[in-house]
């Protein structure tokens, strides 16, 4: 049976790789955007009845269930919702204020939360579904100049991790992707947002810009490919929870990830002994 697939931040890059990838697969897709207009630039070529566009900015909640309910309409179910939308904000944390981390957060950690509370009661009434949330590399290490994406995108993982536990019982599944390195537009200089140089201990190594944005359109991921793959997740009885997409993300997250439990085992004594007696 085809899938109906609701997809945030479908005007460029993974997201738009995702509708183009499900679209080829047979399925339907509610392809949404903040800018509407860039969405259906974005996929003029494949439009037909089994594409659907639906104006969402996930930063404002109230947009959130009448976004949902649109596709409910169109389609009259949704099987795959995947949370893509966001964008950078990088920096040193001490030269980020306030009102930017706070703005990057709303959209790349409670554009998650208000799209998934909106479309759980939708899933748990077929008693099925799949939640797609595009997490980073920098969801499981942290990286100079990430502090805020990093945050965002640590609270993504822990908010997938314990919903899934939740749904479970109710037939849905919850993806956490863990792209390393994508050809999108995450980087790209119009999108990509910069503290402001103001702390003279930092100045020595230069702006953030300048050890980031040469990364724009050098990345070695495809996000055709990775799309494809999402498609094939989307459709397995028992996907993974967590799915490291990219050889340069697995070169990273892997030895992070023993290095951590190396650090845990080496400290283990002093764990156990803060236990108390009973």
């Amino acid at each position: 049976m085809s899938k109906v697939w609701f997809i945030t931040g479908a005007g460029s890059g993974i997201g738009a790789a995702t509708a183009r990838a499900a679209l080829k697969a047979g399925d339907r897709v509610v392809a949404t955007g903040r800018n509407l207009d860039k969405v259906r630039r974005a996929l003029h070529d494949v439009a037909g009845d089994n594409l659907v566009f639906v104006q969402l900015d996930v930063a404002n909640e109230a947009q959130a269930k009448p976004s949902i309910d649109a596709a409910i309409r169109a389609f009259g179910r949704i099987d795959v919702l995947v949370n893509n939308a966001g964008y950078s904000l990088l920096g040193n944390f001490e030269e980020l204020s306030t009102a930017e981390i706070e703005q990057l957060i709303a959209t790349n950690f409670y554009g998650v939360m208000y799209m998934m509370r909106a479309v759980l009661p939708v899933m748990r009434k077929q008693r099925s579904g799949r939640i797609i949330n595009i997490s980073s590399l920098a969801g499981v290490v942290g990286f100079k100049h990430c502090a805020a994406y990093c945050a965002a995108k640590f609270a993504v993982e822990g908010l997938s991790a314990s919903v899934a536990h939740e749904v479970e019982p109710f037939g849905i599944k919850i993806i956490t992707v863990e792209p390393g390195f994508f050809r999108t537009d995450l980087l790209e200089a119009h999108n990509a947002k910069y503290a402001r140089s103001s702390i003279e201990d930092y100045a020595a190594e230069g702006p953030a810009e300048n050890m980031w944005s040469g990364y724009h359109g050098a990345q070695q991921g495809d996000p055709a490919r990775l799309a494809d793959v999402l498609v094939k997740i989307a459709g397995m009885d028992n996907p993974p929870r967590q799915f490291v997409a990219g050889s340069d993300a697995l070169a990273v997250v892997q030895p992070a990830l023993e290095a951590r439990l190396e650090e845990l085992l080496a400290h283990a004594d002093l764990s156990k002994s803060t236990d108390g007696p009973f």
